[in-house]
């Protein structure tokens, strides 16, 4: 799961970016992902999910050139540290719940909260 936002702002400073680009099965659209903690519950369409931890930028983004994967993660982030400034930015890996439909379009909303 990554936000639009950070896709959106990463193409503006050239990278040629596109939904999908990053490996990620979810994109969001107005969710803080800076908010979420690692068991926060979040409902895409019909499915219900759970944060289980922040994405770690990994060899495929070498397409991309070395610069992007700093500018999704720092030290903190290999650590699982919210404290982070770059918390959320490279998305977070989730677990299914509850697995149903999910849709373009479809609300995606955090539902429970560990904070």
């Amino acid at each position: 799961m990554i936000a639009s936002e950070t896709v959106d702002e990463l193409t503006a400073r050239g990278y040629p970016l596109f939904y999908g680009a990053l490996g990620e099965n979810l994109t969001t659209r107005g969710l803080t992902l800076k908010d979420l903690r690692k068991g926060d519950r979040i409902r895409a369409g019909g499915a219900l999910l759970e944060i289980t931890l922040p994405r770690i930028p990994c060899r495929q983004l070498d397409v991309y050139g070395e610069k992007l994967k700093h500018e999704l993660a720092d030290e903190l982030i290999w650590k699982h540290d919210h404290t982070s400034a770059y918390w959320g930015m490279s998305g977070f890996y989730t677990s299914v719940i509850q697995p149903g439909p999910v849709a373009p379009g479809d609300i995606i909303a955090v539902v429970t909260t560990l904070a």
